[in-house]
């Protein structure tokens, strides 16, 4: 494997974790903006405060980690995207700014109505941004981002059905995988309420995301040819793999494994991101731009694979380090939040 190739192999790897751990981050948040009023959305809230309050963070790096690889690695693309979808992606920069801040402040203002309007800016944020993020990747996957600078429609380029199905795709697919995660959380925590209102919300996601894959199938089909054909030959199998995650999963959540369900769900939206990679491959801008041609430099490479090595070494553990804590409840009394549990009365059905 050629260097650009392995940068490739980064960059989509940092792009995998970041719809898993992101993903799921975001899906908490559409949980929290429908969980109801004051009361009846006191305990659910608060579960999905513990729940991404130590690890919110270090979850979106990978976002960061990844603008810095195609900046670096293939300036080209970069410069492309950046220019062709510059309002989705400005709209996606507002959500992340708005989701953190409302997220963060939420938890500390002391009135009431602070922390409802800071809610609901963290909620409504957390499906904005996934939605504009998937709908570039809608724009990117369907081959509508030309070389160049400013090349693409402004608008055209996102606003197509691919596009479209893709960001719902991004809201719907957070919400099962936070669902799911959360199903978990609750069962550490030893509460069998929250548990099963988690399960029962993982599972009309987990088919509201199947129904939505099969949707925008159809969709590529029509409207991304050759992403459709990468997807129905040399991606099919990561395609049947995700198909068999996710089946798994609910098959898992209806009989009560949660543990296990987690890294199931988490395996089939994986499979999804490494199969649009290899279904694209070799472009990085379908079908303009192939890997080697938008490299840079031999010696750029070099040193990113290089820096990339040493900062798995040094950042690696500690990440592992924080999500171990995590998930052994280490990490309580900073992600507690503003949100008690235990007064609260049991989430409505």
């Amino acid at each position: 494997m050629n260097a650009p190739d392995v940068v490739a192999v980064v960059l989509w790897a940092g792009l995998t974790l970041y719809a898993v751990l992101g993903g799921a981050d975001f899906g908490g948040g559409f949980w929290d903006l429908i969980a109801g009023g004051d009361e009846r959305g006191r305990r659910p809230r608060g579960l999905i405060d513990h729940a991404i309050g130590p690890v919110w963070e270090a979850n979106h790096t990978w976002l960061i980690f990844d603008l810095v690889i195609l900046w670096t690695a293939f300036p080209l693309a970069f410069a492309s995207v950046m220019s062709t979808l510059f309002v989705p992606l400005t709209l996606a920069a507002f959500g992340i700014v708005l989701r953190g801040s409302g997220f963060a402040f939420r938890r500390v203002v002391g009135r009431v109505a602070g922390q409802r309007l800071f809610g609901a800016i963290f909620a409504v944020s957390s499906i904005v941004t996934p939605f504009f993020l998937g709908a570039c990747l809608g724009a990117i996957a369907s081959g509508r981002v030309p070389v160049g600078n400013a090349a693409g429609e402004m608008w055209a380029s996102w606003l197509t059905p691919t596009s479209l199905v893709t960001g719902a795709l991004a809201v719907v697919g957070s919400a099962y995988l936070a669902a799911v995660f959360l199903v978990a959380d609750a069962r550490r925590r030893g509460d069998a309420e929250l548990e099963a209102y988690f399960r029962r919300r993982a599972l009309a996601a987990g088919l509201i995301t199947g129904a939505m894959a099969l949707v925008g199938i159809a969709v590529l089909h029509a409207d991304a040819a050759y992403l459709y054909e990468g997807l129905t030959s040399r991606g099919l199998p990561l395609v049947l793999l995700s198909v068999a995650c996710g089946a798994l999963t609910l098959l898992l959540l209806a009989r009560g494994s949660a543990q296990r369900a987690r890294v199931l769900a988490a395996g089939a939206v994986a499979a999804v991101v490494v199969g649009w990679g290899v279904a694209q491959h070799p472009y990085l801008l379908p079908t303009t731009l192939t890997i080697a041609s938008g490299a840079a430099p031999a010696g750029t490479l070099t040193a990113l694979i290089a820096v990339t090595i040493a900062a798995v070494a040094l950042i690696g553990p500690s990440l592992g380090l924080l999500f171990v804590l995590d998930q052994r409840s280490r990490l309580e009394a900073e992600g507690e939040g503003f949100l008690g549990m235990s007064e609260a009365p049991p989430p409505g059905r």
